[in-house]
């Protein structure tokens, strides 16, 4: 039997999420325009925003001064971002756990549950299919189990690495799973990970102790919000942080999101790599309190002050959304997306059209195929990239700061980005995508003002579609 990690925490370990001081805050005066503007201008320099500062934005109730919120977010997108759009997809590999989170379909005590994890056989099986629709980016999924322990982890991420069908390969594993000791992160660490994503879920502790039971491990406050900390201790320098809105008020979980952003860079000189942020969804034997549920209005505000308030992180959306909020929200900020997705375990061979719930954590609202949501992109003037130069590379962590900070990182990021996109267009894409994807690529290199990049990029683009040379970043 499999132990779970040891309950060691990082060195100095602290709870700085200091409840008192947030819901002073949140408590204050309204900002008159006049401080907004000074905020927003701010951030559109690519400066992090304080807690205090991302609090007055929150405190804005005046519609004119949202819009300029919204606006600014769409114009930071686009200065730090570009208009690329980083595509994975989810993989869950085992559902079994001894947690018993109340909203979650994976609940222990949740008996119609149906459990499952994936051998090793059926894990190459998922990754067959997905590399046959085009994806090169994963992220693995697993509860919180002893048998889930790091040498499972890296075993699993070896395995999906090692899977090979035609042109395909996934050359980024992410993880979201649950936190681990410094020798645990260790192991995955050489095993090849990209990031570790885990989510505090709820930093509000006393919402975070009747959601997570105390005779559970999940329901030590303390060592979840440490876990990133021991992350990094362990040397993993790429990690992702999220809440699952609905579950308090998202302004206070706003400002604990930023207040752990601020908290690991000030400590580790090193921010999260991504933010995520979802919504609560419907889910095979959980019944939901709706009092602190999001509305579409609210959930646009939250991804726009989390733009503005961390300029450099990328920021998930996830196919929890249904297709035409995705596609409006994309804008504000958005990053990443997965496509394509199925969550139901072994649900890429066998879950055909309809979703499953009771093999489900939850309900998606996107269900639509990678191609599907490619052509959609790609049609309003995004550049789907696949691309993880930047990993591979080993720009991360502060290596990725020297860069994304002065903004050279868009010079390596369109050129990959495109890249990837004329390897999914020769490879997957359907007639229509492909012909919109071309016509994309054209119009991007009209615009790069590299002369050097730009016939560098073209010569590459010209390997992979006559001489079937993969993977070329720069």
């Amino acid at each position: 039997m499999c132990a779970l990690p040891s309950m060691e925490l990082s060195k100095n370990a602290v709870d700085f999420i200091d409840e008192n001081h947030l819901n002073a805050l949140l408590a204050g005066k309204k900002p008159d325009a006049t401080r907004i503007r000074e905020i927003i201008a701010k951030s559109l320099a690519k400066e992090a925003l304080s807690v205090e500062e991302t609090a007055e934005l929150v405190l804005t109730d005046d519609p004119a001064l949202i819009e300029e919120i919204f606006a600014a977010a769409r114009e930071l997108k686009k200065t730090v971002y570009g208009n690329r759009i980083v595509l994975f997809a989810p993989l869950y590999i085992g559902n079994d756990c001894i947690n018993d989170c109340t909203y979650c379909a994976f609940k222990r005590s949740n008996f119609d549950a149906i459990r499952r994890t994936l051998t090793p056989e059926e894990i190459g099986q998922q990754v067959v299919a997905l590399e046959d629709k085009g994806h090169k980016r994963l992220i693995l999924v697993f509860g919180e189990h002893p048998k889930y322990d790091a040498d499972f982890i890296a075993d699993t991420v070896k395995n999906v690495y090692s899977v090979k069908s035609g042109n395909g390969e996934i050359r980024r594993v992410n993880i979201n799973a649950a936190p681990l000791d410094i020798e645990g992160y260790k192991k995955v660490k050489e095993a090849g990970i990209g990031t570790y994503q885990i989510f505090m879920e709820t930093y509000h502790h006393d919402t975070y102790s009747m959601m997570h039971p105390g005779n559970t491990r999940k329901g030590n406050y303390l060592y979840r919000l440490d876990g990133l900390s021991r992350a990094f201790e362990a040397g993993c320098d790429d990690v992702g942080l999220g809440v699952l809105f609905g579950l308090y008020d998202w302004r206070f979980e706003v400002l604990s999101m930023v207040r752990h952003a601020l908290y690991l860079q000030e400590r580790y000189n090193v921010g999260p790599h991504t933010l995520s942020f979802p919504r609560l969804r419907p889910a095979q034997g959980v019944d939901f309190n709706e009092e602190y549920f999001v509305d579409d209005e609210d959930f646009k505000r939250i991804i726009a002050i989390l733009r503005l308030a961390v300029p450099y992180t990328g920021l998930i959306l996830t196919a929890r959304e249904k297709p035409e909020l995705r596609r409006e929200l994309m804008s504000f900020g958005v990053s990443q997306i997965d496509a394509g997705s199925r969550i139901e375990l072994g649900g890429y061979t066998e879950a055909g059209d309809a979703q499953v719930m009771e093999r489900e954590q939850f309900s998606l609202g996107d269900i639509r195929s990678l191609d599907e949501v490619m052509c959609e992109l790609i049609s309003d003037g995004y550049v789907p990239s696949f691309c993880t130069s930047c990993y591979r590379s080993g720009r991360t962590g502060e290596h990725f700061m020297e860069f994304s900070i002065p903004g050279f990182i868009k010079r390596y990021c369109t050129p990959n980005a495109l890249l990837t996109l004329e390897e999914y267009l020769v490879d997957y894409a359907s007639e229509e995508t492909r012909a919109v994807g071309e016509k994309l690529i054209a119009e991007e290199l009209a615009k790069m003002e590299d002369g050097e990049m730009k016939n560098r990029t073209l010569k590459q683009l010209e390997e992979i579609k006559d001489r079937n040379v993969r993977d070329i970043y720069f």
